[in-house]
């Protein structure tokens, strides 16, 4: 491995510096996230909302399908609206009007230009400042944005229901009839989207930007994109580009022409005969095929939502396959089959690094690994579609129905039974790889290489 060392110091300076970075980035997002007031007050001294409300409300919001329909700081689907910016600006006109009112008793589009000026000014100050308490994490608001917060709260709670007033608004954004049945958990919720409105317009402790960076753009308040937003977007592209030529001059100057291998005269993959672990693998290849399958049919079947936001060629499906799961699904199902493939693909190499057999007991390991991945579907689409449909209890929801975030929407139960699956994964691998060091004759960087990627995969 010394004719290499140079290239795996760089690799281990890449990886050290990145992981570095990316340590770091995590650290900071879990000390910097927007606190959860422990109550939200107004200054005559009415509670409006507690912590545990708004926890609440975002395990309602999860239980619906969460970033499947609309998003939240921009992380979501599309086909609704973002809640955040959506629920921001309906409680900003919301004050302005009732500001308007107690001004000049005119709603505010017919106030003169030098009263609106005067109101917007108003609303920036109040909206702008943070009045969380670091002591009591309480946040004060004033009686009249509460009045707002009232106002928008109702808007909500008649969308997540079965209101006829607002059945075209739902059809527009693929949400079925009655998607939040308890009013009780409509009222968490639009507690939870306040709370994400809150941190998108409060101003950071000393500091001139939001909790969220100024995200959503909201001239009302001059939610705007700050210096160091714009600053480092150009540094990053810079960076980019430079790394690029770097690579692009790197190969040009320094790549030396090495003569190419001479292909054998037959594939060695189809010398071998197959050992028993990779005939046992056929049933994988079935099981991605279906899922392949499976995630078409539910891709054009969700598509067609963005028609017609109920129905199915005038068919109500919705009730029982709401656009949400099916987005769930489709991405829940890509996610599945190319990782059973992946993990086919490894396992099918094993016997062949390993001198052509086996490990032992590898067959029995193969069949135990596909019979998890079986019950690893089945059950978090089991799980996904009760809580979807409000039947799971809401206590059960984040662990064993929707977690409610793109790409990650299977129970937390399920996903430590997928993780559990990869370590079991690397383990079958890992019986056949690391013997083959011992061989002679051997490409042991070429081997690392693999050994590190296949860890890499099974630990992260």
């Amino acid at each position: 491995m010394r004719e290499y060392k140079k290239l795996w110091l760089l690799l281990i300076a890449v990886l050290v510096v990145t992981f570095g970075v990316l340590g770091w980035s995590g650290v900071e997002i879990y000390r910097q996230v927007p606190p959860i007031p422990a109550q939200v007050v107004t200054t005559s001294g009415k509670q409006l909302m507690t912590e545990e409300q708004i926890l609440d409300g975002q395990t309602a919001w999860q239980s619906t399908g969460g970033m499947q329909i609309g998003s939240i700081w921009g992380h979501g689907a599309y086909q609704a609206p973002d809640w955040s910016a959506d629920w921001l600006h309906r409680e900003l006109l919301a004050w302005l009007d009732l500001a308007a009112q107690e001004l000049a008793g005119v709603p505010y589009d017919q106030l003169d230009s030098r009263e609106q000026a005067y109101l917007r000014d108003e609303l920036k100050r109040e909206y702008r400042s943070n009045t969380l308490n670091p002591e009591t994490l309480v946040v004060t608001v004033t009686d009249r944005r509460a009045q707002a917060i009232e106002q928008v709260s109702g808007y909500y709670e008649k969308l997540y229901g079965a209101d006829p007033e607002l059945r075209g608004s739902r059809e527009s954004f693929a949400m079925k009839e009655d998607t939040l049945p308890s009013a009780e958990r409509r009222a968490d919720l639009t507690k939870f989207f306040f709370w994400t409105a809150w941190a998108a317009a409060t101003e950071r402790p000393g500091s001139d930007v939001t909790y969220t960076n100024n995200w959503p753009h909201e001239p009302l308040i001059d939610n705007k994109p700050s210096t160091n937003n714009v600053i480092w977007s150009v540094i990053s592209v810079v960076l980019l580009l430079a790394g690029i030529a770097f690579l692009v001059w790197g190969w040009a100057f320094t790549h030396r022409e090495v003569p190419e291998p001479e292909a054998p005269k037959k594939d060695p993959l189809l010398a071998a005969g197959l050992t028993p672990s990779q005939r046992a693998l056929g049933k994988y290849l079935l099981m991605v095929v279906g899922l392949f399958i499976f995630q078409i049919l539910l891709g054009g079947f969700t598509a067609h939502y963005t028609v017609e936001g109920q129905t199915f060629y005038g068919i109500d499906v919705s009730q029982w396959f709401p656009y949400s799961l099916t987005r769930t699904w489709h991405l829940q199902t890509a996610l599945f089959w190319i990782a059973a493939g992946f993990l086919a693909g490894g396992l099918f190499l094993v016997p062949l690094i390993n001198g052509g057999k086996d490990p032992k007991y590898q067959k029995l390991g193969v069949d135990i690994l596909f019979w998890a991945l079986i019950v690893l579907v089945v059950g978090s689409y089991i799980g996904n579609y009760l809580a979807i449909a409000q039947v799971m209890p809401a206590h059960l929801n984040f662990w064993l129905g929707h977690q409610g975030y793109e790409y990650l929407e299977l129970g937390r139960f399920w996903q430590i039974v997928k993780f559990l699956g990869l370590a079991f994964w690397l383990l079958l691998m890992l019986r056949g790889i690391l013997p083959a060091f011992k061989n002679k004759g051997t490409d042991k960087n070429l081997l690392a290489l693999l050994t590190f990627s296949i860890v890499a995969v099974g630990l992260f």
